[in-house]
């Protein structure tokens, strides 16, 4: 075993939870490892239904870079299938996973390309928070098993490379794509635009 696995066990192994963890404090991990997630399609879709064209483009961008960083993700998954914990008999597994490979982490990848995009993009507050939600999952899924440390290491640098490779195309082709956007929604859904029931 070479030192950075060696290092990377370690460290797993004095995060994960065990026997003698308080069954509240499992219970939370689960919760953050499970659904914290979910905040992240809320905000873009709250980003696009109430804010300007700017929010929009934004919310726009923020899709794309997760989509790609997923992708670069699958990549990786198929060169270098680094196994889970719980497949190599390491630590203790509080939530059923399938055995696919955990590097990098898909939650923790997508939650920081959102926080590098809205970061950038001046959105303080909402990129502060997105930040705060991804250190949680990033914490509960190595508590409860899935992952190790490495993993949500590796995450945070295929998000941010994976937005900084798409700030170029974005400088020369993101409001094109944001009104695009911004069109076809408005065909879609004219009617409840209409009546008022969402903004144009």
């Amino acid at each position: 075993m070479n030192t950075v696995e060696a290092f990377n066990q370690a460290l797993f192994l004095s995060i994960n939870g065990s026997a003698a963890t308080p069954h509240w404090v499992v219970g939370l991990a689960l919760v953050c490892a499970k659904y914290l997630v979910v905040l992240v399609p809320l905000l873009l879709v709250g980003m696009w239904l109430t804010g300007r064209e700017e929010e929009r483009g934004l919310a726009l961008r923020s899709c794309l870079a997760i989509l790609l960083a997923l992708a670069v993700n699958g990549l990786i998954g198929l060169a270098w299938p680094h196994p889970r914990p719980f497949m190599i008999g390491l630590g203790h597994l509080f939530l059923p996973h399938a055995p696919s490979p955990s590097f990098p982490s898909d939650h923790a990848t997508g939650i920081a390309a959102l926080a590098v995009i809205l970061l950038a993009g001046g959105q303080w507050w909402r990129g502060i928070v997105t930040v705060a939600v991804g250190v949680a999952v990033a914490w509960a899924r190595v508590f409860v098993g899935v992952h190790v440390p490495l993993d949500m290491l590796g995450a945070v640098v295929v998000g941010c490379l994976v937005c900084a490779a798409l700030a170029p195309l974005w400088r020369w082709r993101g409001r094109a794509l944001t009104q695009g956007a911004v069109a076809l929604y408005g065909q879609l859904f004219a009617l409840p635009i209409r009546l008022g029931w969402l903004r144009p």
